[in-house]
């Protein structure tokens, strides 16, 4: 089984990096997930696939599917129109669905050649 993030049906994204921080105020967790580039601006600017607003964590369990709270778009170049990366963040509240997320990213990191680094 393949292990996938998608925004759009069958079109995996390559993930840059993930930031896992706890909000002190409420004890959510948030996920700050970089990709960069980002297939699924390719598909927006030809108007194919399917996507409903949401990201696909595919793994041998399923699929959890995401709404982002936060999408942004990071521009550089030289004159500042170069889409450099994408930041993606959603919130996790409850402690099934970390586990479950923290199981996705094992999988992940395992068939991408992630490493887990703690910076406490």
């Amino acid at each position: 089984m393949t292990v996938a993030i998608e925004f759009f049906e069958g079109v995996p994204e390559e993930l840059l990096n993930v930031s896992l921080r706890q909000k002190k105020d409420t004890g959510a967790k948030v996920v700050l997930m970089t990709f960069a580039p980002l297939k699924a601006t390719e598909i927006t600017k030809s108007f194919t696939g399917r996507s409903n607003g949401k990201m696909h964590l595919i793994d041998s369990e399923g699929d959890i599917s995401v709404e982002p709270s936060s999408f942004k778009l990071v521009y550089g170049g030289d004159e500042g129109e170069e889409l450099k990366r994408v930041e993606c963040s959603f919130e996790i509240d409850r402690e099934d669905h970390w586990e479950r997320f923290m199981r996705f990213m094992k999988r992940y990191a395992e068939a991408n050649g992630f490493s887990y680094q703690n910076k406490e």
